[in-house]
């Protein structure tokens, strides 16, 4: 009897806790984390779409040293502690194929990206050192500060463009820094009703991820602007729009 039962025994599936930190890195800058709203993610089975674990990255965007200027080996953690995370706990009975998905920054939705990847996952065989499970989030941050939505703008006055420029995880572009504004892209592109009215670049205006232009000669009507922001050296692209009106 007890032969018989240790027999059964053996044959069931125990789950084991099993821990899956994920972080989110800024495509060439930092880890997304709470002064952005952080990441969503979201830790799937790959086989059959379940969800497993849904949470946000919090914390800090790492270590600048670290991440930006150290001559680390290819293998090399560039996380530290601090740096921004969300750990899923798994109850796993079996090795299982894991999706995780990220989606952020959520403090700008309008510039939001996403990025998944696909890995086995043993129970009981934790994705928690170093890097952990690092997802690589494309795009820029961009917020559209003037004109605001749906305002009115006198037809015989310069209409001033702004907008707000960052990295994922919001780091600031100034000339000459670490993310050196000079090395952007930022334009704005004016429609009514369809058609392209003007095509204008942003120039830096003087603080730290802040770019401008003024524009004259728009006729009343109403209008749609968009502006956005694109990285050359490695395709990096954000976007915001508005609607306004000229009296």
């Amino acid at each position: 009897m007890i032969a018989a039962m240790l027999l059964a025994g053996a044959g069931e599936a125990r789950a084991e806790e099993t821990r899956v930190v994920v972080r989110v890195l800024s495509k060439g800058a930092k880890f997304v984390g709470t002064s952005m709203g952080g990441a969503r993610v979201l830790v799937r089975d790959d086989v059959t779409g379940e969800l497993l674990a849904e949470g946000v990255t919090r914390g800090g965007t790492g270590d600048t040293e670290r991440i930006m200027r150290a001559e680390m080996p290819h293998h090399a953690a560039v996380a530290t502690d601090q740096a921004a995370s969300f750990t899923a706990t798994l109850d796993l009975e079996a090795p299982r194929r894991i999706r995780v998905e990220a989606h952020g920054p959520l403090g700008l939705p309008e510039s939001m990206g996403g990025v998944s990847s696909t890995q086995w996952v043993v129970p009981g065989k934790h994705i928690e050192q170093g890097d952990a499970w690092l997802l690589t989030l494309p795009g820029l941050a961009v917020d559209l500060v003037e004109p605001r939505i749906s305002s009115g703008h006198a037809a015989d006055r310069p209409l001033t463009v702004r907008a707000h420029v960052a990295m994922m995880c919001g780091c600031p572009l100034t000339p000459g820094g670490l993310w050196d504004a000079d090395a952007f892209e930022v334009k704005v592109r004016v429609q009514r009703e369809g058609e392209l009215v003007v095509e204008r670049a942003l120039e830096y205006a003087g603080t730290a991820s802040r770019f401008e232009a003024n524009l004259e000669g728009l006729k009343p009507g109403t209008y749609e602007a968009l502006v956005y922001a694109y990285q050359p050296a490695n395709g990096n692209t954000g976007v915001d729009r508005t609607t306004f009106t000229i009296r």
